[in-house]
């Protein structure tokens, strides 16, 4: 930002808002655009642009360009971006490729006169061997690398430690964002996310625990690379607090090659970086597809496998008709900007391509534009927000699509209004998914009462007429008298963290109760068939055997929870209940008792027989 203007691409949608936020904040948001394949913000005249990389606007001339993960260059799916962006895009004054150590003596071949600057962890990185899941330390990352894997951690997670944020790279920057809040202010203490987290996303995470260390990387299900997992545990620890990592569930151990790989961020570099040729010829439909099997100029250079929009492109071409309709320069590039929509759906190759054919057959058939109520009858079943998680998703999956064609202005009569259309759908989808997620994966009781007790609070609470006992305004469970039955339908660690912040609450209520019992009136206390004394409508204690059947001792029905001269006091108090109740209740055995008790000791023992045993009435 020391430049008049600037660029850059960066390998996510939700970095590049999260990137394009800190600018705005910092140089206005009227000098800042965004623009992604599904978003775009640009004021007139702005001067600083955050793009994913796939969508930097190159004709633009900036000071500064800057490529963000340029390591990427060697991925399969999107590393011909990455190169392309490598070998051609400038600034004017200063170029940075930003990204790991191992893209270094590759990049050095391929660009001789590049100048390297290094800027080294400031913290350490530490292997702690496999955890328990139950075992994990507070503000863990947990990595899985399929939406059903978090799910089911997430699960685990809410029922062990109270709950637990969810971060996937299919989520929305809404969604996404608002996940990690809860995460970030401290509601829960545990994040279950893709490696979508190794991708810069900053958070303030202290140990990064792999329940699995295998994936799906679009083709085929592998272990990931050494270079993969120290990228992942990177995000441990931040500026100079030092971080851990390791294995926990299924995921096994960790050889000791690879901990000191990752420790010492040590990693094989990389070899060759993945090419497609940026010189379409689009004079025919084969001699397109032969540009882009072309084979690299360089060494160091290699030509990238199939990805989509060419796998895409393939189908199409094997249906005559669209080979027909695709006869010239201009369609011919129609068809190809078709193909380059994204499979956010993830559907089937099959599927995806149907989808292709159509939207290109409406363009042919429309003079370059898409019919605004076919449009309108896919848009309009995406805008409802009831359903599941699953459904939600998938919605959102879907309307992206359509995010993404509004943005193909010459596409639309109404750009515009289309993307301001569907924008809004997506974020009320997003919304209710953060909703469903939230009541899912998160007991906000448990992660209240446990972030309240961590941090040694004061805990809010309160007793309802009928007893209800609330604590930080959630329900606990009931306060009888002097004993509190908890919510019965709490268990594991949410019974256990009902259990510690109802005994702190409930000291204060109890030593109050029992002060209001010393003082209450007579005729407030009751003595039913059964030997229990009631006050305020509650058994506060029970008659036990005495010395005599005329002096039975009063117990105290209460926790452990009232202590000391609180209940020593609340005990005295029915004592003496009990006391006056007998004398005014039984008076003529009182008096006789007396009597027998005035006599001499020598005759006590024949009138002592004649005294009332327990259980008689007067």
């Amino acid at each position: 930002m020391a430049h008049e203007s600037g660029m850059i691409g960066l390998p996510l949608r939700l970095l590049a808002r999260e990137v394009y936020d800190r600018i705005a904040a910092a140089k206005g948001a009227d000098r800042v655009a965004l623009i992604t394949g599904e978003e775009r913000i640009e004021p007139k005249g702005a001067a600083y642009h955050v793009c994913t990389v796939e969508a930097m606007p190159l004709e633009r001339p900036v000071a500064c360009l800057a490529i963000d993960e340029i390591q990427l260059c060697a991925d399969p799916e999107r590393g011909h971006i990455f190169t392309d962006r490598l070998l051609h895009a400038r600034g004017t004054s200063e170029t940075l490729l930003l990204g790991a150590e191992t893209a270094r003596g590759l990049i050095r071949q391929l660009l001789p006169r590049c100048e390297f600057l290094t800027r080294p962890r400031l913290s350490e990185l530490t292997y702690t061997g496999s955890k328990k899941l139950s075992r994990l330390p507070r503000r863990s990352a947990v990595v899985a690398f399929s939406a059903e894997a978090v799910y089911g951690l997430a699960e685990l997670v809410r029922r062990q430690r109270g709950g637990a944020a969810v971060v996937m790279g299919a989520l929305s920057p809404r969604t996404r964002n608002a996940q990690v809040a809860l995460y970030q202010s401290g509601e829960v203490d545990f994040l279950i996310a893709t490696d979508a987290i190794g991708m810069g996303l900053n958070m303030d995470v202290d140990h990064v625990a792999f329940a699995s260390t295998r994936k799906f990387d679009g083709r085929e299900m592998r272990p990931l690379r050494p270079a993969e997992i120290g990228q992942i545990a990177g995000r441990a620890g931040r500026h100079t607090s030092d971080g851990t990592f390791g294995p926990t569930g299924d995921a096994t151990a960790f050889d000791p090659e690879l901990i000191d790989a990752v420790e010492n961020h040590r990693f094989e570099p990389l070899k060759a970086a993945l090419w497609r040729s940026r010189a379409l010829d689009f004079g025919s439909l084969a001699a397109l597809r032969a540009s882009l099997d072309a084979s690299p100029p360089l060494k160091g250079l290699a030509r990238a496998p199939l990805s989509l929009d060419q796998m895409a492109l393939g189908a199409l071409a094997e249906d005559e008709a669209i080979a027909g309709l695709a006869g010239d320069t201009v369609r011919l590039r129609r068809l190809w900007e078709v193909c380059q929509i994204p499979d956010f759906r993830n559907v089937s190759l099959d599927e995806h391509t149907e989808l292709l054919r159509t939207i290109f057959r409406h363009l042919i058939d429309n003079d370059g534009r898409l019919p605004a109520d076919w449009i309108e009858g896919h848009v309009r079943r995406l805008d409802d927000t009831m359903g599941d998680i699953d459904m939600l998703a998938t919605r959102i999956a879907n309307v992206r699509t359509w995010t993404y064609v509004s943005h193909r202005a010459a596409w639309l009569d109404d750009p515009e209004g289309w993307q301001a259309r569907t924008r809004s759908i997506e974020d009320r989808l997003s919304d209710a998914l953060h909703e469903a997620l939230t009541a899912r994966f998160i007991d906000r009781r448990t992660s209240v009462l446990m972030r309240r007790l961590r941090q040694d609070e004061d805990l809010q609470s309160a007793v309802s007429a009928d007893g209800e006992v609330t604590v930080e305004g959630e329900y606990v469970g009931k306060l009888l008298g002097f004993r509190f039955f908890p919510d019965t339908r709490a268990s594991g660690i949410d019974g256990k963290m009902l259990r510690q912040a109802a005994t702190r609450a409930l000291k204060a209520m109890m030593a109050a109760r029992s002060g209001y019992l010393a003082d209450a009136a007579h005729a407030s206390i009751e003595l039913t068939d059964h030997g229990r004394l009631w006050w305020e409508g509650a058994a506060v204690g029970r008659l036990r055997k005495g010395a005599t059947p005329l002096t039975p001792r009063a117990e105290l029905l209460a926790d452990d929870t009232l202590e000391g001269s609180w209940r020593a006091n609340a005990e005295a108090r029915l004592q003496r209940w009990v006391s006056e109740h007998i004398a005014r209740t039984l008076t003529p055995l009182v008096l006789l008792q007396e009597a027998l008790d005035a006599l001499a000791p020598a005759a006590s023992p024949a009138p002592a027989a004649q005294a009332p045993q327990a259980g008689e009435a007067p």
